[in-house]
């Protein structure tokens, strides 16, 4: 046994170092290969920019999409795919927690003094998925380059990093509670993928092209519309969607800590409940 690190800051702060080390592990054994992972690193940058050129083709037809610009639409599918990038980087692994309670290798992971969240998100630590963000970082780069009638303020300006962290915090999120959703159905990755990828795709659009009982579920079900529709408007000098006031522009933060919060817990309660394959 370890000692007890000390509330939850000291576990947070163990847990943290812990998957640092496992990460910086696999990123050592990743570039033992250099060559092989800069070759998958451009390969899966340019993987993901085919989302972007469907995009792009479509503004070929069109001037407008839904009242938004080509700028704008780019705004927002580099904001949610920074994001979602950044997200997928430290956590994405967590999805295949399903497969380790299915095969009892999660039990491995449990004798271990470390926390097993921590385990999970590091194993196998894929440095190519910087690929999927610098792609995002990319597109928003080039958008805020030709983005006009934006009126620029401190404020603005520090909304657009700032949505890019706390919507990486939700993408987390949702893809930790959709792990800890495997411990009772080990097969429902694609349910949980259904939210995390199939988000991001959404928020690439801007929302006055989907119906308003689904604008409505991404704002007070699935606060997924506080990853970039919501801080993104206000930066846009657009109405919030959905109704919502114009204040709720600054909740992300506020949104983050909660999503943070119930994943957490929805985790726990998945370790919990999980039953050793006893072998």
């Amino acid at each position: 046994m370890v000692d007890d690190p000390g509330g939850p800051v000291g576990r947070a702060a163990w847990g943290a170092r812990a998957y640092g080390l496992i990460a910086l592990m696999w990123i050592r054994s990743t570039m033992t290969y250099r060559f092989s992972f800069v070759m998958t690193l451009l390969s899966n940058a340019v993987a993901n920019f085919f989302d972007f050129v469907v995009i792009l083709m479509m503004f070929t037809h069109v001037r407008g999409l839904g009242g938004f610009s080509f700028a704008e639409v780019a705004f927002l599918y580099g904001t949610t795919g920074t994001a979602f990038g950044l997200a997928d980087l430290a956590i994405g692994q967590v999805g295949k927690v399903g497969r380790r309670v299915r095969d009892g290798t999660l039990d491995t992971l449990l004798v271990r003094p470390v926390p097993v969240l921590a385990q999970v998100a590091a194993d196998r630590f894929a440095l190519r998925r910087l690929g999927r963000v610098t792609q995002g970082l990319l597109v928003l780069v080039w958008s805020l380059v030709v983005l006009d009638g934006v009126e620029w303020t401190p404020l603005k300006v520090a909304m657009v990093p700032l949505m890019t962290l706390t919507g990486a915090l939700i993408f987390g999120s949702l893809m930790t509670a959709g792990a800890a959703f495997q411990f009772w159905a080990q097969d429902g990755a694609e349910v949980a993928n259904s939210f995390t990828y199939g988000g991001n795709t959404l928020l690439q659009y801007p929302p006055s092209v989907f119906a308003g009982d689904l604008v409505r579920g991404v704002v007070y079900v699935v606060p997924l519309a506080f990853v970039n529709w919501v801080p993104a408007l206000y930066v846009l000098g657009r109405d919030a969607p959905a109704g919502l006031p114009s204040w709720a522009a600054f909740a992300p933060p506020l949104v983050a800590a909660v999503c943070v919060a119930a994943a957490g817990l929805a985790w726990r309660a998945g370790l919990r409940s999980y039953r050793s394959t006893g072998s």
